[in-house]
């Protein structure tokens, strides 16, 4: 009879969303799972009289069929938005709106947004489940400019105790008041502190990160001019040292009348050459007290990591013992124009399908994928009153299916019964 293998295929497919239901209920508390839906549709069905057009004074007969069951139409990763917990720890990243991790064992890629992420013994950025290399950009420490392509992704190693080089001092700026009331000193040896009216010392850094002790002095020579020296000890040999400041009468620099400054080489034994040109242009003299001073100045020794931070872009910044705060990699997202059609392949990780899209590398927050919020973790989407419910509706969707086969059951008893 039709009736009970309608009814078989009711209980096979109703049990198939109970499995469905049940695995969304075990992932409650998984991170970053995405929660699956069975949706059902109806069988072939048998035609028993086909459709009849109207025909003069008679109207038309619609068809005639019985259907054959119902079978599994669908079965739907769900990628909805849910909630983040706050974990504490700063490796641990979820994704706030769409796009995905990548990971990588070095010969393919899988997608993830669980981000329970950290540092393994080598200072690999891993996933703590599978050991899988967290993919981004890993910065040089000597370039300005990053390379962000999607071409130069990789796997992020941070040690904790990387160095960033030493640099160079080539960049001195100095600020604010020169006193317009000073006179001239009387002292005419400019090796003398008494020649100066002002004297600010100051460090610079050769190459190697050596810090080397400086001074500048400054002595009123006329009204609105100032002649500056910058000296050390006696073992540097300073070149062009020595110019002369300009300022106009309203007691701003006068760039223009004091000209181009001179470069200052700085040379000491068992160093690199140390050139620099000073900035004076923030520098005044008004009726007010002297107040001169660096304002900045770069350079500095090579320094060992202490600590990093993460950040919504998911840039990995270190701290380093010198001082210095350095961009040192940025995590990558991948988003998918179908992510519902990506392959899940367990322990929280999809591959590529041919019905997902090509994945869509970039950084966090561009092209439609989402920020990062570092130290959370993204939780499940499982609504467990929505699976309760359909638990409900699922398991008297089984119940009436088996109900369909115990009533043909009866029927094909009376039939055997005639014979009596």
């Amino acid at each position: 009879m039709r009736s009970m293998f309608s009814g078989v295929t009711g209980l096979r497919n109703h049990q198939v969303k109970m499995d469905v239901i049940g695995n969304n209920i075990a992932n409650v508390n998984t991170v970053g799972f995405k929660k699956g839906r069975a949706t059902f549709q109806d069988a072939l069905s048998q035609t028993m009289r086909g459709a009849s057009s109207p025909q003069g004074n008679r109207g038309g007969t619609n068809p005639m069929q019985v259907g054959l069951g119902m079978t599994i139409a669908t079965i739907d990763t769900i990628h909805s938005p849910t909630s983040v917990e706050a974990t504490g720890n700063i490796t641990d990243l979820a994704v706030e709106g769409d796009g995905f991790f990548v990971l990588s064992d070095g010969k393919h890629q899988y997608y993830t947004r669980a981000g329970n992420f950290q540092f393994d013994e080598e200072g690999n950025f891993v996933n703590t489940a599978n050991g899988l290399k967290v993919v981004g950009w890993q910065f040089d420490l000597t370039e300005e400019i990053q390379n962000k392509s999607p071409q130069n992704v990789g796997p992020i190693v941070i040690q904790k105790g990387m160095m960033v080089p030493a640099r160079a001092t080539d960049e001195v700026k100095f600020a604010n008041n020169l006193n317009d009331s000073d006179v001239t000193p009387t002292e005419t040896d400019p090796t003398k502190d008494e020649y100066y009216n002002y004297i600010i010392p100051f460090k610079v850094y050769d190459s190697k990160g050596n810090e080397h002790e400086l001074n500048i002095g400054f002595r009123k020579s006329t009204e609105n001019t100032w002649d500056y020296n910058i000296y050390g000890a006696p073992e540097y040999n300073i070149t062009d040292g020595t110019g002369t400041l300009v300022f106009k009468n309203d007691g701003n620099y006068d760039k223009d009348a004091t000209g181009g400054l001179n470069q200052i080489s700085i040379t000491v034994s068992g160093a690199d050459t140390i050139t620099f040109t000073p900035d004076f242009n923030k520098v005044t003299q008004f009726a007010r007290e002297t107040s001169i001073d660096i304002s900045s100045r770069n350079g500095y020794p090579a320094g060992t990591l202490k600590d990093i931070t993460i950040d919504i872009t998911g840039t990995v910044s270190g701290s380093f013992d010198n001082g210095q705060n350095r961009e040192l990699a940025q995590v990558a997202l991948a988003n998918f124009n179908n992510p519902g059609g990506l392959m899940k392949s367990g322990q929280n990780l999809y591959e590529y399908s041919n019905n997902s899209g090509e994945p869509n590398v970039g950084e966090p927050g561009t092209g439609g994928r989402g920020s990062i919020s570092p130290g959370s973790l993204e939780m499940s989407n499982v609504d467990l009153s929505e699976e309760f419910t359909q638990m409900i509706i699922t398991q008297r969707g089984f119940q009436a299916n088996s109900r369909i086969i115990t009533a043909s059951d009866e029927m094909l008893q009376e039939l055997v019964n005639l014979k009596r």
